[in-house]
């Protein structure tokens, strides 16, 4: 079974959002072992062209898997995205401006393979955030994603799979489609350049801290 949330919100709505925490939010708990697929989740950063290289800076937006939904709490959250940036509640500062602390314990690798047959859990394998580098690696084509100068587009690489310890030691598995509004097929200069940062991805949530898969 798949469910959908549907997060579409420009900088209004994200300010409008943020009002609620996790416990006000009305989005479907996930507890089931479901796949679920998230849709214009909006990661906006602020870009210093300046600077070489650019700096980015700007708050993260943060995403509990418990809840299905993104949160506003300094504590309650799993993963939490800016630009093509992605970091996890678990670890210490890398140095990344405007990052948010990490208080919990979670922990992420990438598999590779396709989403649905990724069934187990390599506990083993699991790496936090930290000065030596993100658990999830940002940079074309180090971690989930591929950077085409000539066309200006982030594109998923396919076939890696986010494999998340939650930070109270659940477990999720994430799949990124698309960073781009409404997720299209086709991607042309004028999406490229106006409608990106807007995360797509399949998730499963694994409820169970003791469980060995998904």
């Amino acid at each position: 079974m798949k469910k959908q949330i549907l997060l579409t919100f420009g900088l209004a709505g994200l300010l409008t959002f943020s009002a609620c925490s996790k416990e006000d939010s009305d989005t479907p708990q996930n507890t089931n072992n479901d796949s679920v697929l998230v849709s214009n989740l909006y990661a906006p950063q602020d870009t210093d062209y300046t600077q070489n290289p650019p700096a980015a800076s700007g708050p993260f937006v943060k995403f509990d898997f418990s809840t299905g939904a993104t949160t506003t709490s300094d504590t309650d959250w799993d993963i939490a995205f800016r630009g093509t940036t992605i970091l996890i509640n678990g670890g210490s500062s890398s140095g990344i401006l405007d990052a948010p602390q990490r208080t919990g314990n979670a922990g992420a690798y990438i598999a590779d393979g396709i989403f649905d047959e990724i069934n187990s859990i390599n506990s083993g394998a699991f790496a936090q955030d930290g000065p030596d580098g993100l658990a999830i690696p940002t940079g074309s084509g180090n971690g989930w994603y591929t950077y085409d100068p000539t066309q200006l587009t982030i594109l998923p690489i396919p076939g890696k799979v986010i494999v998340l310890r939650t930070a109270d030691n659940k477990y999720a598995k994430i799949e990124i489609l698309s960073y781009y509004k409404d997720a299209p097929q086709v991607i042309n200069e004028q999406i490229a350049l106006n409608d990106l940062r807007y995360y797509t991805f399949n998730y499963v949530y694994q409820d169970d801290a003791g469980a060995s898969g998904f």
